[in-house]
């Protein structure tokens, strides 16, 4: 699996395939963390300080890694890693309950499920800490090692705002299970260290003194209707990405009530008016893939005491049909890229894109959109096109044909509308990739 993850992240990256800014921000906030610096991501504005967009700061783990090896393919490789663990981890839950045959399809299955194969398409993103410390999480729950699911609980919340409200699902379970103390006692710290960090620690650090994701919730500052009407905006994709989330298991996981612990990202993404939450796109399901899996697991186990005989039939083979559901459905996803030579060679527009950003000196200010910033971040200070503030940068490093912005034919002309009192000179232009230079910049011949 971590063979995998990492081909198929470092050769997206190679050919110049990133599909947002978030691995470039990635990027930038763990450089600050390794040059003990406060994690700055210019990308999302000059000085703005990324715990007041995300509290993640988890990131400061990556530090000492990227400080021995600075590049972005070592987020990339640790999440790979970390990945590549959590499989591990359901796998040798699985073979612990249903024995080591059916471990390993288990662990196959996962490792090959949809919603991680999208992640590790997606570049990098903090929700790659989650999943493995999920995994642990719920494989105690199932060995009731009581104590360890409080432990592994509490550096959860450090990873992502919401997963504080994913800590508190997770007492919900241990009340379940009759540990009344630890369920309550994780119901109450995750709950408050969702709000700590919503109503305090964000606005704290973030320009407006508040928190910007507020309005991408259903009624909150938008024309959207609000709960529980929110609910029914694009009811069809959200029925979709749900089938296909219990749908990962055979449904059998339903069976557990382990699977309420999904229920807190479900929740925020489902009232979402963002429609880019609703759908099996881009990396959100991976943190409920090990949720299912080891919902799974638990519904395979306890299968055997039901007393209906049909559920005790379909459980028995639930684990091979579920081994071959992810196993067909790799026929659609990304890992299939592997076995295609064009994922390894990105063709004339990689080349083109190298010789680009080669004209960019290390050290320099560039403004840039998602084709080249990925490429640029670790050596130069990016900064997100038109969001530089009062900024005139060196260099303006432009992907045309970005699905991030307007596809361009004049980029000359549109750098004197982001900087009518600047001269710039193109420089490179191929491949509808452009380089342009402020007049005077170092190293350049106007």
């Amino acid at each position: 699996m971590f063979t995998a993850y990492a081909t198929l992240s470092i050769a997206r990256y190679t050919r110049f395939g990133s599909m947002s800014w978030d691995l470039a921000i990635f990027e930038q906030v763990t450089r600050s963390y390794a040059h003990l610096q406060s994690p700055i991501a210019p990308i999302k504005g000059p000085d703005f300080n990324i715990l007041g967009d995300h509290f993640s700061p988890v990131l400061v783990l990556l530090a000492p890694l990227y400080r021995l090896f600075p590049s972005p393919v070592t987020l990339l490789v640790v999440q790979a890693v970390l990945f590549a663990v959590s499989a591990a981890v359901v796998s040798d839950t699985a073979a612990r309950f249903l024995g080591r045959i059916r471990g390993l399809l288990t662990g196959a299955a996962y490792g090959l499920s949809w919603g991680i194969q999208r992640a590790v398409d997606f570049d990098f993103h903090e929700i790659a800490f989650a999943v493995p410390l999920l995994a642990v999480i719920l494989r105690n729950l199932l060995l009731e090692r009581w104590r360890h699911v409080v432990c592994w609980c509490v550096p959860l919340v450090l990873v992502k705002e919401d997963l504080g409200l994913t800590v508190a699902a997770v007492g919900i379970c241990l009340l379940l299970a009759r540990r009344r103390a630890q369920g309550i006692g994780l119901m109450v710290f995750g709950t408050a260290a969702t709000a700590t960090v919503l109503l305090v620690i964000i606005p704290m650090f973030n320009p407006g003194s508040g928190y910007d994701y507020w309005e991408k919730v259903a009624g909150a500052g938008s024309d959207s209707p609000g709960w529980p009407g929110g609910l029914l905006e694009g009811i069809g994709t959200k029925g979709e990405t749900l089938l296909w989330i219990v749908g990962v298991t055979a449904f059998l996981a339903l069976r557990s009530p382990l699977v309420l612990v999904a229920l807190p990202t479900l929740g925020w993404r489902f009232l979402s008016h963002e429609p880019n939450y609703w759908s099996t796109d881009w990396h959100y399901s991976a943190v409920l893939m090990p949720i299912m899996f080891m919902a799974l697991i638990d519904a395979v186990r306890s299968a055997p005491r039901s007393s209906r005989v049909w559920v005790r039939r379909y459980a028995r083979n639930a684990v091979p049909a579920v081994a071959a559901i992810s196993a067909t459905l790799c026929l659609q996803l990304p890992l299939r890229d592997l076995t295609q030579p064009e994922t390894y060679d990105g063709g004339p527009r990689a080349s083109a894109a190298r010789v680009a950003v080669s004209r960019i000196p290390d050290g320099a200010t560039v403004e840039a959109n998602t084709g080249l910033m990925t490429h640029l971040t670790g050596r130069t200070t990016v900064y997100w096109v038109g969001n530089t503030g009062a900024l005139t940068p060196q260099y303006i490093a432009l992907d045309l044909a970005s699905g991030w912005s307007a596809p361009l034919t004049d980029p000359a002309g549109y750098v004197r509308q982001l900087h009518p009192d600047a001269r710039y000179d193109l420089v490179f232009h191929h491949q509808q990739y452009a380089v342009l230079a402020l007049r005077g910049a170092a190293g350049q011949d106007p």
